[in-house]
């Protein structure tokens, strides 16, 4: 019952928004021919009962009719369809408030019917911002999708690090992170990417979690394009919150950890060295820097499997410290303050929120509100993290104005 009136209450809600705006657009097409007011009636009417449709059926209908990329891709169309109307909602509200104010106002100073008085019109520059403020989201949300999600970019930095032994000087570190297969809908796409990072010919590569959205099994398809990263000194991995499947339903603890057995096993078949809060140390020339991986350790709700005292059992007197570690929330909350020798954290986790603005020097993005480092390279003291902004995407699939990532690092001697 509950559920019924749920859906019943976002039929009535949605209904009223479609309402809205279409009598604000009537207002733009009153003089059109009745040719053109029917196909705008029955096109905008025609996509809310498709609408309502698929919103009955995915909640009292067979659940196999909406699966993976399909189904992703449907309720971002009309999370996208309902978020710019919200905003032609607003300027439309606006021009309702001032008509209100305009009639109070003629009924105080005439109370009394005459018999000729008109309600007060729309303002038509009003209804055609609402028009343009609520197509502004929707192209962009639209492009996001069919250009941004797979638009790589190279980011390129340099980091000098006192200690680091003359035979690392210039190495060259290429950084993936928050892949998540199972959102994927380009498989080309995600080829060109795999190949950008390996034009770049990096020394080493690192991929900083969130292999997959929920399970497993979405890798599976995807195994035979990211097992073509390769480096001279390896590839070595973490895994990210979304790697336990915490955020699905299963039959047994059983089989949620044969699900994650079943990713270990997808970053062995890849050829990744998965760091499962363990060390490595590279060796060049008879120098060595030890790599330290940590399960995710994210603060607030993210759960904390990670183990630092694990993973850096071993390393003490290496020359410099590199730690991947998928959430950089960690870096504040035990790094800085208990690990001062980690030389240089990776970490991912935040997407850029898929969304901002990054113009020269300038960045801004929403998720700033929620972490403190988000995206890109950030120092303290002595100490250095680099948040990558992601590889693929999750809930929304694509990305406006914050391209999906791969990171060559160059490590200097300062």
């Amino acid at each position: 019952m509950n559920k019924v009136l749920l859906v019943l209450g976002t039929f009535v809600v949605l209904f009223l928004i479609d309402w809205y705006v279409y009598n604000g657009i009537l207002t733009l097409v009153r003089n059109s021919t009745l040719f053109t007011r029917n196909v705008i009636r029955y096109s905008y009417w025609g996509i809310t009962f498709v609408t309502f449709s698929v919103i009955f059926f995915y909640n009292f209908g067979n659940p196999d009719w909406f699966k993976g990329q399909s189904r992703s891709l449907i309720f971002t169309g009309i999370f996208i369809n309902y978020f710019s109307k919200m905003f032609a909602v607003l300027f439309l509200f606006s021009d309702d408030l001032v008509r209100l104010g305009k009639w109070l106002a003629t009924y105080f100073q005439n109370p009394e019917p005459t018999g000729t008085s008109k309600g007060i019109s729309r303002n038509e520059f009003l209804v055609k911002t609402a028009v343009v403020a609520g197509t502004v989201p929707l192209v962009a949300m639209s492009w996001g999708i069919i250009s941004g999600a797979h638009d790589y970019r190279i980011r390129r930095k340099t980091i000098h690090l006192p200690n680091l032994p003359k035979s690392f000087d210039g190495i060259q570190i290429g950084q993936l992170s928050d892949i998540h297969s199972g959102s994927f809908f380009n498989k080309t796409a995600v080829k060109g990417g795999v190949e950008m990072l390996m034009d770049e010919k990096p020394d080493v590569v690192f991929f900083t979690g969130d292999l997959v959205n929920n399970e497993s099994s979405e890798v599976r398809d995807y195994i035979n394009i990211f097992d073509k990263v390769d480096a001279p000194l390896g590839v070595y991995s973490t895994t990210g919150n979304h790697d336990y499947g915490d955020y699905s339903s299963w039959s047994s603890p059983q089989a949620k950890q044969r699900n994650f057995n079943d990713l270990m096993e997808a970053h062995r078949l890849m050829g990744y060295d998965l760091l499962m809060n363990e060390h490595r140390m590279l060796e060049l020339d008879g120098d060595k820097i030890a790599i330290l991986g940590i399960e995710n350790w994210g603060m607030g709700r993210f759960p904390k499997y990670g183990d630092m005292t694990k993973a850096y059992a071993g390393t003490e007197e290496a020359a410099v410290k590199l730690l991947l570690s998928h959430d950089p929330s960690h870096w504040d909350a035990q790094v800085r303050q208990e690990y001062q020798d980690i030389d240089l954290m990776f970490a991912g986790h935040t997407h850029g929120f898929q969304f901002g603005v990054e113009i020269g020097g300038f960045k801004w993005s929403p998720s700033q509100y929620v972490y403190k480092q988000w995206a890109g390279l950030y120092t303290e003291g002595n100490q250095h993290l680099y948040v990558n902004r992601g590889f693929g995407y999750i809930g929304y699939p694509g990305r406006v104005g914050m391209a999906p990532e791969i990171t060559i690092l160059t490590l200097k001697r300062a």
